[in-house]
């Protein structure tokens, strides 16, 4: 009687390693995310300082870009003098110096602030970049891609949106899973530090994703 393949058994596969933010906002690492909404900046921000480690960040932005990252505001989220700011002269220049500073391993967060959503190809590229950085550097860079509006990037490995939802006295926001390889769209409100479950996504939300 010839015994059964033990390739064919059920194993418990180890999720990826991910940078985790709150409760379910994991952003596996070595790869490409994309961050929307009206407050990206902040949500990219919140994981900068939380998956650095001490370690530099690189936020690369348009040269002309008409909405700059004040370093003011960034105080009170992460050190300021932990990131370095590249300002690209074309919009092709800031994926390519993210793609250059991924492969380098270097760099544990590297930001690409851009105009518009990326193509299928300038993803992948970037997908590769983080893998290879793993393989040949000293950390698991992180790639957040920061897009207007709805985002919609196609091939990255999550996307997420963040919308201030601010009242009288009351400073609060909108965080929102859109897409994720291995986990449902979901949503969460984020007040004073703590993220506590939202209502669901709406329609438009879930298409966007």
């Amino acid at each position: 009687m010839s015994r059964p393949d033990p390739r064919l058994g059920r194993h418990h596969h180890a999720p990826p390693p991910a940078l985790t933010l709150w409760h379910e906002v994991a952003l596996p690492l070595a790869r490409a995310h994309e961050i929307c909404g009206r407050a990206r900046r902040t949500l990219a921000l919140h994981l900068a300082g939380a998956g650095a480690g001490g370690g530099p960040v690189l936020w690369i932005a348009p040269r002309h870009g008409a909405d700059a990252l004040n370093p003011e505001g960034v105080v009170g989220l992460m050190p300021p003098q932990d990131i370095l700011f590249v300002a690209a002269t074309r919009p092709e220049d800031v994926l390519w110096t993210a793609e250059e500073a991924l492969r380098s391993g270097v760099v544990p967060v590297v930001v690409a602030d851009l105009p518009g959503p990326p193509g299928m190809v300038p993803v992948r590229r970037l997908h590769l970049a983080a893998e290879a950085g793993l393989t040949e550097g000293r950390c698991r860079p992180l790639c957040l891609l920061l897009t207007p509006g709805e985002g919609g990037a196609p091939g990255i490995e999550t996307r997420w949106r963040m919308e201030p939802a601010h009242g009288p006295g009351r400073t609060r926001w909108r965080v929102e899973r859109l897409r994720a390889r291995m986990a449902p769209p979901r949503g969460w409100w984020l007040e004073q530090g703590r993220l506590e479950p939202g209502a669901g996504l709406t329609d438009e939300a879930v298409q966007a994703g």
